[in-house]
């Protein structure tokens, strides 16, 4: 059975993954390659769905992430993929994402230090 840990842990990789593949282009070039596009959603996509499965308690021990909303683009990206705004997508990963992972790695080694 996966753990609360498992699932940051997952969170953590895909939030590096975004954050190296926004590093590779500027705004237009991300936006013109599909490529880039599709494995920044779904790497978004990956980070929804392991925070949906995250703890109640967890969640409840941890209110300054914005659970609902991580869940809430996660289920867009899955049910409205076409309706999607790939400029919204470049702009979570690119301002959001690099504070969010300090997030997540500060959690981990706080509560879960190897």
């Amino acid at each position: 059975m996966r753990r609360d840990r498992d699932r940051l842990v997952d969170i953590l990789e895909a939030l590096k993954s975004i954050e190296q593949t926004v590093n590779e282009a500027p705004e237009a070039g991300f936006l013109s390659n599909e490529d880039m596009y599709h494995a920044t959603a779904y790497r978004l996509t990956v980070v929804g769905e392991a925070a949906a499965r995250m703890s109640a308690e967890f969640k409840q021990n941890h209110p300054e992430i914005r659970w609902r909303g991580i869940i809430g683009l996660r289920n867009v990206l899955v049910h409205q993929y076409f309706g999607v705004d790939r400029t919204l997508v470049w702009r979570l990963a690119a301002d959001r994402v690099p504070p969010f992972r300090a997030q997540i790695e500060q959690i981990i080694d706080t509560e879960f230090p190897e």
